[in-house]
């Protein structure tokens, strides 16, 4: 009420049409918001026009911004993209926006400026995979109900954000004896191999009313993985698609370096946080054995130019806490499934390891501390802590990993022990070993991630779907 009347070009309405259910409701979504005022916004389903954006902070008495955007056409699936500027800091803002007779609203808070107010996040991946669409009898992606709950700053999206190469049919048969019925559109029904169904893969998100009214509040930083374009994929194999699947993805997440740029990045958000979005796709060999002695063009990961970004980045940042939006697990491995991430399982540096020793010596050398990785990918949720003095290679300082997910997709376990090569140390699994695979969402083995990082200490704790915590540790800083 108070928020209205101080903006009152909003009549009114600043949350109540995002919780419409129908398909045809309009979305948007803020991205890499940083300290330095300036975010993306992309929105969606509002036909065909120019977009333009006003926003105003909670308690302002007028507009304080305008900006205009793209012009949403049926080449990007009438989804448009515009550059919010001159943010103000330790705020509430307001928006609409709007294309053609269309209006969509929203809220997010921007980040602190001083180290007095924590900063919290949350992160997991994985959304839509192994067939597991949008059941409406069944409340639809929970997940990211719960993730709203939290209040959070900003939302770390580590990947898998659609499975274009998994088909979401109507029916899909329960091992309980029960069915779960999907919401389905024609551009979820085969794999995707054209720019209309990777572009269709994004829209079928959106169909949940959960994950268009977690979108329009919190802001998201998004990387991506492999099912954005097809299981495993790699430049050098899978060109034909790539194409298609990097162009949806600009289209539908809001980037702040535009369409052409590069997706690594470092986001600044207030004094106390620096998030470093990693690209494990674009610049990586092809996946093999991955047990390569030497480095070489065969064992790329991140590759040189990405290698090089990240640890200038690195140690340039003045933040105190240090997020690596790692996207892939480093210790664990499914040879099953393709040797498709860093480790190998052999306690020597091979293969792709060889990139990430690199990296975590430099970090020693440059005394670079207060890191922490998070990542997704292997629907599970995880702690782990890397430790010298238990690990292959030595030559790095102590760090902390943590994984979440899945958000909304079939649950699986480890498969195996994590590879020791950097001494990880597991002080928490969410599932057990031996669980069946593809869990369904309706057995609440679907998990996400929170931070809340302060001047002192980080306190990170993994929660599944409903909220309830199942994990928490408390690093002090150093």
């Amino acid at each position: 009420m108070k928020a209205t009347a101080m903006a009152p070009w909003l009549v009114g309405r600043a949350l109540a049409n995002v919780e419409m259910p129908s398909s045809e409701q309009p979305w948007s979504v803020v991205g890499d918001l940083g300290s330095d005022g300036v975010a993306r916004l992309a929105v969606g389903g509002m036909g065909e026009g120019t977009l333009t954006v006003e926003w105003s902070t909670v308690l302002g008495r007028k507009l304080s911004g305008r900006s205009v955007g793209d012009k949403a056409t049926a080449a990007t699936d009438f989804t448009a993209q515009a550059t919010l500027k001159n943010l103000p800091s330790d705020s509430e803002v307001l928006y609409k926006a709007r294309v053609g007779a269309k209006t969509v609203y929203g809220r997010f808070k921007t980040a602190p400026s001083s180290t007095d107010t924590p900063v919290r996040l949350v992160w997991g991946g994985d959304v839509v995979g192994q067939g597991w669409g949008i059941d409406p009898a069944r409340g639809g992606m929970l997940t990211f109900a719960s993730m709203l709950k939290e209040n959070p700053h900003f939302f770390l999206h580590s990947g898998d954000s659609i499975y274009a190469d998994v088909p979401v049919s109507p029916i899909k048969k329960m091992d309980n004896g029960e069915t779960w019925h999907n919401l389905t559109i024609p551009e979820k029904r085969s794999p995707a191999a054209t720019l209309k169904d990777f572009h269709g893969n994004y829209r079928y998100n959106f169909l949940d009313e959960h994950y268009r009214k977690f979108f329009a509040q919190v802001p998201v930083i998004v990387q991506w993985d492999d099912h954005e374009v097809k299981n495993n994929w790699s430049p050098a194999e899978h060109a034909d698609l790539a194409d298609p699947g990097r162009q949806a993805f600009r289209n539908y997440w809001p980037v702040r370096d535009g369409r052409s740029e590069p997706l690594y990045r470092k986001l600044s958000f207030g004094p106390l946080v620096d998030v470093f979005v990693l690209d494990l796709r674009d610049y990586r060999a092809p996946n093999s054995d991955n047990d390569q002695s030497k480095a070489g063009p065969e064992t790329l990961m991140l590759g040189p130019e990405q290698v090089a970004w990240f640890k200038e980045a690195m140690a340039e940042s003045r933040a105190v806490w240090k997020i690596v939006g790692g996207e892939m697990p480093l210790a664990t491995y499914t040879p099953e499934w393709g040797l498709d991430s860093w480790a190998n399982g052999k306690a020597e540096v091979l293969g792709r390891e060889h990139e990430l020793a690199d990296i975590l010596s430099f970090f020693k050398r440059k005394k670079i501390e207060n890191v922490v990785w998070l990542s997704a990918d292997v629907h599970y949720a995880m702690a782990i802590e890397y430790l010298p003095e238990k690990a292959a290679f030595k030559d790095f300082q102590p760090f902390w990993e943590f994984i979440a997910g899945p958000l909304h997709a079939g649950t699986f376990s480890p498969q195996g022990d994590l590879d020791p090569t950097f001494g990880p140390v597991e002080h928490f699994c969410a599932v057990p070993r031996d669980l069946p695979p593809n869990r369904p969402p309706s057995d609440d083995l679907q998990f996400y991630g929170k931070i809340e990082a302060g001047l002192d200490q980080l306190a990170v704790s993994l929660h599944q779907r409903q909220g309830k915590e199942i994990y928490k540790v408390v690093i002090p800083a150093s």
